[in-house]
């Protein structure tokens, strides 16, 4: 009787079995390297376990006294001037808010001067007029030309108090005396007695130098961990066995061209001024990372186009890894892959660990 095969199939012979399907491969297991325990004791082969911890580290770099902007004043000229007398006549003299700088003549504030007088003079002598109607308009008119004038002699840097003597004496006054805006340092002095000084002209640079800033420069590889609020501590060597501490107030939005740095400020007073602008200083900031999965530094092996750890595997074996790390921190490497919380790596004789890795073909 015929044997019906279907196309593509062949039917077994009589008398023989079917051959079973082949079992699924395995999965390879990864390449281990074996070092006897007493030969590890001999390389002095150390392990420690992969792990989250609080991890941090310290930026060190160096930092520069500067003013603080935020107090610089500049005195300069409104008008065209002669510098007739000079009371701040030396960079660093230390002055007051309120106290003279200079005193200057002008024709053109002379002129003003007059004109002012003689409109204090037409309201009186319109007020001595008898008919009600037109005093009360001459009135209102002298009011407004009056007050308009002030507002012109106050415009071109003439206190109230000025004001008040010229109107009380009826004189003009033939200097002007330019004071300073605040408590502070003359730090860049142009003026020079007997000086023509045109308008704009900048004559004095006052900076209050109870507080400087401390300007420092980080890498652009750091600022991911920098943020105003952080603390930073300062040592110079002006203040010997003395360290500042300060905030971080401000990072700069722009970097330096060159060095591919970027700048961060903070303020510190300064009690005596013993800090002088210009300054260098020596700035640490530590930074907190938080909670990662780390290990040693010295469990890492870089070899130029990646990174490797051995994992114990116990009974002598060590496995190669490659892993995939992040920040560095206080000696330890942050661990973004190929490492799971538990395993152990060896943290010395990592060197020793890598070449019998390789005489054995391992890696």
């Amino acid at each position: 009787m015929a044997i019906a095969q279907h196309e593509g199939h062949t039917a077994p012979a009589a008398g023989q079995k079917q051959a079973a399907p082949a079992p699924a491969a395995a999965p390879a297991e990864a390449p281990t390297v074996e070092i006897p325990l007493d030969k590890q004791k001999m390389m002095g082969v150390k392990t420690v376990t992969v792990a989250p911890r609080q991890i941090g580290r310290t930026i060190r770099t160096v930092g520069r006294v500067e003013y603080d902007e935020r107090t610089l004043a500049t005195v300069n000229m409104k008008y065209e001037a002669w510098i007739e007398k000079l009371h701040a006549d030396y960079t660093g003299k230390q002055v007051k808010k309120g106290e003279p700088l200079a005193e200057v003549y002008s024709p053109e504030l002379l002129a003003t001067q007059q004109e002012f007088l003689n409109t204090l003079r037409w309201a009186k002598s319109s007020g001595e007029a008898k008919e009600g109607a037109v005093v009360s308009m001459l009135t209102r008119d002298a009011d407004a030309i009056i007050a308009a004038a002030r507002q012109r002699l106050r415009l071109w840097d003439i206190t109230d108090e000025q004001i008040r003597v010229i109107e009380e004496t009826g004189k003009t006054v033939r200097t002007v005396t330019l004071v300073s805006p605040l408590d502070g340092t003359v730090v860049q002095k142009s003026a020079i007695q007997g000086m023509r000084v045109m308008p704009g002209e900048k004559l004095f640079d006052i900076a209050d130098l109870s507080e400087v800033w401390i300007t420092a420069d980080l890498y652009e590889q750091d600022l991911a961990l920098i943020h105003p609020g952080e603390t930073a501590r300062i040592s110079l060597s002006v203040l010997p066995g003395k360290e500042l501490s300060a905030k971080i107030e401000f990072v700069y939005p722009t970097l330096t061209g060159d060095a591919r740095t970027v700048k961060v400020r903070m303020t510190v007073p300064n009690p005596g001024g013993r800090l002088k602008p210009q300054m260098f200083a020596n700035v640490d900031i530590k930074v907190g990372m938080g909670n990662r999965l780390a290990v040693p530094d010295d469990a890492v092996l870089d070899t130029g186009t990646r990174q490797l750890v051995y994992v114990d595997k116990g009974e002598g074996y060590f496995e190669p890894r490659e892993v995939k790390l992040g920040g560095r921190a206080d000696g330890y490497r942050e661990v973004l892959s190929g490492l799971r919380s538990g395993e152990k790596v060896a943290r010395s004789a990592t060197f020793l660990i890598d070449s019998e890795a390789q005489l054995k073909g391992v890696r």
